[in-house]
């Protein structure tokens, strides 16, 4: 362990400011489009266009962290279930994923505690509530499901083009246009997560804690389940890398096939 912190921290420090600044444009955009006082929100009346809104702007940021240098070299999970699925499928070291999670959590709530710094209570107060996701008026059941499912489906995407030759540069790309439909339609459902560090990270400050099991659940089952699907359709040995990007020239940390 200690071996893995001393050559890999920097890859660690990268996992955390990418999720923390995820959680800040999260933050700042969902200020703006859902704070009543806002002159964006008060602009614009439909709740589904200012979800399409959110979804472009979560997306835009998430391909913007994957293509970045950072995310380059830390390969971009910003996901404790993301890098428990690769844990499972054997592309990174236990060690690694330790840490990777633990910074993660820690990235997330440094940046959901800044943006309530920056914008007080426009930001830690309903109906923002510290961008907080939680379950919709279909309830628990729902959107353990919804979870279930739409990590399934981002893992499956991410297991398809990072193995492609043709895809994988585009892995980014889809991830992004995934979050723009998924916050769009989905949300309304479980407040889209597919996250344990982004729902933690809001959860924390806003004392929510009744259903954070729902989201520390569903996700890794359904991005464990999309790789045992892919191992049975295509082989363990497709999945070459960890990284959701791997054109690159900085260095990789992981069991790598490349």
């Amino acid at each position: 362990m200690l071996d893995s912190l001393r050559h890999h921290w920097p890859e660690y420090l990268m996992e955390a400011g990418e999720l923390g600044i995820f959680m800040m444009s999260a933050g700042f955009f969902g200020t703006l489009l859902e704070y009543p006082q806002s002159p964006v929100h008060q602009a614009i009346s439909d709740p589904l266009l200012r979800r399409f809104l959110m979804g472009c702007a979560m997306g835009l940021t998430a391909v913007a962290i994957i293509y970045s240098p950072w995310g380059q070299q830390s390969g971009a999970h910003l996901n404790p279930a993301v890098t428990l699925t690769f844990l499972r499928l054997g592309k990174v070291a236990l060690p690694d994923a330790v840490f990777y999670i633990l910074a993660q959590f820690t990235g997330g709530i440094i940046g959901v505690l800044l943006v309530s710094v920056i914008l007080g209570n426009a930001f830690t107060s309903e109906p923002v509530s510290y961008v907080a996701t939680v379950p919709g008026r279909s309830g628990v059941m729902v959107a353990f499901l919804a979870e279930l499912i739409i990590s399934f489906i981002l893992m499956m995407m991410i297991l398809l083009t990072t193995n492609s030759a043709r895809l994988s540069r585009y892995t980014g790309f889809f991830a992004g246009l995934l979050l723009i439909v998924y916050i769009t339609f989905e949300a309304p459902l479980s407040g889209m997560s597919i996250n344990p560090a982004r729902t933690f990270a809001s959860a924390l400050p806003a004392k929510l804690w009744n259903t954070l099991w729902v989201y520390f659940t569903a996700p890794v089952i359904g991005m464990l389940l999309a790789s045992v699907v892919f191992q049975l359709a295509k082989g363990k040995h497709r999945v070459k890398c960890a990284k959701l990007n791997h054109h690159t020239h900085r260095r990789c940390i992981f069991h790598c096939g490349y």
